[in-house]
């Protein structure tokens, strides 16, 4: 499919317009998109106005990444894809035995909140990792604005201050978590300054450093003694024996195009599954809205979701299939064929807890176009701050078992299950698009929807992006947004899906970024979509 194949009419009730630019930043703050437009602006390409972007977007979206969290990133450089896996492991001392000493015999996994939920960061190596191969500019200047916004403050928007007020009874006792997240004793208010200048030394630091400060230097002594002082046990070992991996992405077709991925122990696979499915289902010939077409795509995510859970695990250490095995077009074929279109049914999984995460893409004229992802998790992550640091740790660990029987059994070194997925479109082996859609088990979702919507029924990005979503959950439970259509809702209803009406503009049903090469980047350049859902922008020049 070409751009100009698009229906370019918005479609759906919406605040955003597409954007069409040479350069553009999609994320889900403003200034976090103004600083990746700075940078290219400066000279720098698409990588660092992504590092910029990620780094500004720790300081103005606290409730869903921090310095303390893991990412991921899939890249066009010009002429061949990458992927980066930047989630961090699990500390040296985290065994089975090690939780069910502190928490008993009936542990089933380790804790949601506090320092045994959190695994080392990788998403500041993933910075350095990533100015070090494809970067133009000192690495230092990509983190000057972040710096300057910690050190000044700025005002908190609507939809962040709405999470962090649902955040403080959950997190206020938690080491660290109200010194730095409730200045003056409780959340800020919508439009209130808010100062994050710990964060700011810390990224001074990380600048000066490029990295070394946090992964074995000043930061990674504080956050040992820190670790220590409350019962953690993470080192300063820990973090100076970590390293990002380069990784080959895995991939699918579908509707003329490639959908590409990062190989677990990220969840993209589901995303993968699910449209390898879908393809079997002429969903083009149906309404683009119809509750057939939706119940059908919601049967295909839950097959892919029920083999995602049983068997995706750290590649190095735990999975019992390969990708490849999972992704067999004869075995994806044969899946479909469990589905039936008139009634809902429960293929069996485990259940995935809510996110809390952030996704921005950049590109730029030259061609060099960026999906990349970064997380807490579960909402400021592990509750866990690091005094005079500002370092807001993930609770990623809360995402390994402790059956020994699980492929994702915690294990010292190991990674955990990961949620958080960027992902990127193909055309004939060239860059068509650098998109996610955050929001913990939502993310394969939004995937598989708004692809489904842009390729089978020709929806421009925005549109796409706007357009009513689905959230399976468990069983025959799924949530709708309150703009689906009633008849679409009756008709799920009608199937047997347990269908709940719900409006959450965070993560419930997701929020995504979108960036579409047109044709030639220095000519016809790009068109961007920024999801209504968030606070964000899509911005170029």
């Amino acid at each position: 499919m070409t751009a100009h194949r698009f229906d370019w009419s918005p479609a759906y009730p919406t605040t955003r317009l597409p954007v069409f630019a040479r350069n553009v930043v999609s994320t889900s703050h403003p200034l976090a998109a103004q600083a990746g437009l700075r940078i290219m602006q400066q000279g720098g390409n698409a990588v660092d106005a992504a590092i910029a972007t990620a780094a500004m977007m720790m300081l103005v979206e606290p409730c869903s990444n921090g310095l303390g969290s893991d990412a991921f990133c899939i890249l066009w450089d010009g002429e061949r894809l990458h992927g980066l896996n930047a989630s961090g492991p699990a500390p040296a001392a985290w065994t089975p035995e090690y939780f069910r000493r502190k928490y008993g015999a009936e542990a089933d996994r380790p804790p949601k909140r506090g320092w045994d939920s959190a695994t080392v960061p990788g998403a500041v190596a993933g910075w350095v990792a990533l100015s070090e191969r494809f970067g133009k500019l000192p690495f230092a200047d990509l983190l000057a604005p972040a710096i300057e916004t910690g050190e000044r403050g700025y005002a908190v928007p609507i939809v962040v201050q709405e999470k962090w007020v649902a955040a403080a009874p959950l997190l206020e006792g938690e080491p660290g978590w109200a010194e730095a997240f409730l200045p003056k004793g409780r959340p800020p208010e919508v439009g209130e300054r808010f100062v994050f200048a710990a964060a700011a030394r810390s990224l001074r630091a990380i600048a000066e450093t490029r990295g070394a400060a946090l992964y074995g230097g000043e930061i990674a002594e504080a956050v040992a003694a820190h670790a220590a002082a409350h019962g953690g046990a993470m080192t300063a070992r820990d973090f100076a024996s970590y390293q990002p991996e380069w990784v080959d992405t895995i991939g699918l077709d579908a509707w003329g195009h490639r959908l590409h991925e990062i190989p677990p122990n990220g969840q993209g696979i589901a995303a993968l599954i699910a449209l390898g499915i879908a393809r079997h289902l002429d969903l083009e010939s149906l309404p683009v809205d119809g509750a057939l077409g939706q119940h059908l795509q919601i049967e295909a995510m839950k097959l892919a979701f029920a083999d995602v859970y049983e068997h995706v695990a750290d590649m190095r250490s735990g999975m019992r299939l390969t990708p490849a095995q999972m992704l067999d077009d004869a075995y994806l074929a044969e899946r479909a064929k469990l589905i039936d279109p008139k009634r809902a049914q429960r293929f069996g999984h485990g259940h995935a807890p809510k996110g809390g995460t952030i996704y921005l893409s950049t590109a730029d004229e030259r061609g060099m176009m960026v999906s990349f992802i970064q997380s807490n998790y579960m909402g400021f992550g592990s509750g866990v701050v690091v005094p005079g640091w500002g370092v807001s740790m993930q609770n990623r660990g809360h995402g390994f078992s402790l059956d020994p029987k699980s492929p994702n059994v915690v294990a010292p070194g190991k990674r955990p299950f990961h949620t958080i997925i960027p992902a990127f479109l193909t055309k004939d082996g060239r860059p068509q698009m650098s998109f996610g859609v955050m929001g913990g088990n939502m993310q394969p979702q939004g995937h598989l929807q708004t692809l489904v919507r842009m390729l089978a029924h020709g929806q421009q990005p925005q549109a796409a992006c706007d357009a009513p979503r689905w959230r399976f959950n468990q069983g025959l439970e799924i949530n709708v947004e309150a703009a689906m259509p009633a008849a679409t809702v009756q008709g799920l209803l009608d199937r047997g899906h347990e269908a709940t009406v719900i409006n959450d503009s965070y993560q419930d049903f997701g929020a995504g970024q979108f960036i579409w090469r047109l044709g030639d980047p220095a000519v016809e350049g790009y068109v961007a979509a920024s999801d209504p859902r968030r606070d964000g922008q899509a911005a170029g020049y």
